[in-house]
């Protein structure tokens, strides 16, 4: 309880401050969604990065050096979720790891296995084997979550592509909140619970469907890998092509819409 009201009080420190002017530039150049929020929206990103970056522990990786710019950019993506939701910023997560460029993982490989992200098969045999793959992002579940630094800014500087790195893998730590990648995060009532699973059920068999039909989606195919990757991809489409998926994808926008309590495709 002490340490609770340490927290508090330390973040009422922190917001009693004024907002740097060049944090200001940061989001007209990096965050191409800020040019969409009305005036309280931004208040609370402004209020709400401002915690992140004093209460996350910040890395760079592969010789980048952490920088205000790096550091504002990218909460300011992860503060975009939490606008409309009840939360405590991010409590499993940590730190932030940024690296340059994409990073390469080391993925295990086996007999009949397939990288869906280097696009190369394991070895002859079946011999298990360690490929390394680049990935732009990773969340995990009891750690960090991991980001390039090229796609963070690639990502925020095009708010009308449907891909944003930051908020896919923040996605992700929502999902996570009760320790299962499900692609359900935590929901209001058992109403709500049971409309998701039946929306997001729906929506991603028919993903799944039109990938195997080679058929164009709106949704990132990624989002078919599983139900936490739909989850974290719809997230994407959600924020930054609001008014396509609400046309498009009509159900699926409106259970995001019930989740986040933002309305992006009426922002302009």
């Amino acid at each position: 309880m002490v340490f609770g009201f340490l927290r508090e009080a330390r973040r009422r420190e922190i917001l009693s401050s004024g907002f740097p002017e060049q944090w200001y530039r940061f989001l007209e150049s990096n965050v191409r969604l800020w040019g969409c929020l009305d005036s309280d929206a931004r208040r609370t990103l402004c209020d709400t990065l401002r915690i992140l970056i004093a209460e996350k522990s910040w890395e760079g990786c592969g010789g980048l050096e952490i920088t205000e710019e790096i550091q504002v950019t990218t909460s300011a993506h992860a503060a975009l979720l939490l606008i409309g939701i009840p939360h405590d910023y991010f409590p499993n997560v940590e730190s932030i790891l940024i690296y340059p460029t994409a990073f390469l993982v080391p993925r295990p490989r086996g007999r009949d296995t397939f990288n869906p992200i280097s696009g190369r098969s394991s070895g002859p045999g079946g011999v298990v084997t360690e490929s390394y793959s680049p990935m732009l992002g990773e969340a995990w579940s009891h750690g960090p979550v991991i980001l390039s630094w090229q796609d963070i800014l690639s990502g925020g500087q095009n708010r009308a592509d449907g891909r944003n790195v930051v908020l896919h893998e923040f996605a992700h730590k929502l999902d996570l909140r009760d320790d299962s990648p499900d692609g359900v995060p935590r929901l209001a009532n058992q109403a709500q619970y049971d409309t998701w699973a039946e929306v997001m059920s729906a929506e991603y068999k028919a993903l799944v469907d039109d990938i195997a039909r080679g058929n164009a989606s709106l949704l990132n195919r990624y989002g078919a890998t599983n139900a936490a990757e739909f989850f974290a991809v719809a997230t994407e489409c959600f924020f930054e092509r609001g008014r396509e998926m609400r046309e498009t994808h009509s159900r699926l926008y409106e259970v995001m819409k019930g989740f986040y309590r933002q309305d992006p495709a009426f922002w302009t």
